[in-house]
């Protein structure tokens, strides 16, 4: 998997930062699954990560009530076991994502953004599986096979790249811009599914 990012080096603004645009690459995952199911709200969690990005503009921050986001959230969770379908695992991940992105904007010593990191590296390993598991026995999936995977190199290309871009930019509402345009730029959630 991949080898570590330093979160410890960024300030709360830029975890908060690199943690808003993976979930912008996260979010359609989560899209596809409510209209596939018809379970959940996209458009809360949506409406939650626009409301992140408006807090990151400085010149422009609003105030967020965290214990209402966390309650709206929460019925948009969905149960693995309710669901026979691959697409409840990244639709978890996603809001699982957005609750460590939430807890990072209220403490600063929070280690969300490694767990948002995790959550989309997570979502892209079991979807890589799923895909080797149809041409290849699942037990002889090995961990090189999913890390020289080209979904997989991508995820952490598209991660490296963010945090490197995060680490030096300026806290303001062009820096941001820039995040999600970079990992938005090819127009693929992290699984590879247009947007």
């Amino acid at each position: 998997m991949s080898k570590s990012l330093s979160f410890d080096a960024l300030s709360q603004w830029q975890k908060i930062a690199f943690s808003a645009a993976l979930l912008e690459r996260m979010l359609p995952n989560y899209k596809l699954f409510s209209e596939a199911t018809e379970f959940g709200e996209f458009s809360v969690l949506r409406n939650q990560l626009d409301t992140v990005w408006q807090w990151l503009d400085k010149n422009n921050r609003c105030k967020i009530n965290y214990e209402a986001q966390l309650t709206k959230l929460e019925p948009q969770i969905p149960e693995p076991e309710s669901f026979d379908f691959f697409g409840v695992y990244p639709a978890l991940d996603t809001c699982m994502a957005m609750v460590s992105l939430l807890q990072i904007m209220q403490d600063k010593t929070s280690d969300g953004c490694f767990n948002v990191s995790k959550l989309s590296e997570n979502s892209v390993v079991k979807y890589v599986e799923l895909m080797l598991s149809q041409v290849m026995d699942e037990e002889a999936i090995s961990d090189e096979d999913i890390d020289s995977h080209p979904l997989m190199q991508w995820e952490l290309e598209t991660q490296q790249e963010l945090f490197n871009y995060i680490s030096i930019a300026q806290e303001n509402k062009k820096s941001c811009v820039h995040a999600k345009s970079l990992v938005l730029e090819e127009g693929l959630s992290n699984l590879g599914i247009e947007i």
